[in-house]
């Protein structure tokens, strides 16, 4: 599988470590009312998504960037690849 780093060009994904769906960047607030909840459910509930999925993957043997890829976990098309601090920046 052949991933479109936004700033190296085509990298092989044997260059990278997959680390799980992108909505992990989204932490639960500590302070809320439900934060006991919201952290359980943030740790041990996970969906598995068939189809478009946006996961995080970590440069580990390059530029040691994080990147958002969008793909579908069926074919493993991948749709989109994107730096994950410009998604960390947005509200």
């Amino acid at each position: 599988m052949i991933i479109n780093h936004p700033l190296l060009g085509p990298r092989d994904a044997a260059e990278f470590v997959y680390l799980g769906d992108a909505s992990l960047m989204n932490r639960p607030n500590p302070k809320s009312e439900t934060a006991s909840d919201d952290f359980y459910e943030y740790m041990y509930l996970r969906e598995n998504i068939a189809g478009q999925h946006r996961e995080l993957w970590f440069h580990e043997q390059g530029d040691r960037s994080w990147l958002i890829v969008t793909r579908n976990t069926l074919t493993h098309e991948i749709l989109g690849v994107e730096l994950a601090r410009k998604m960390a920046d947005r509200p």
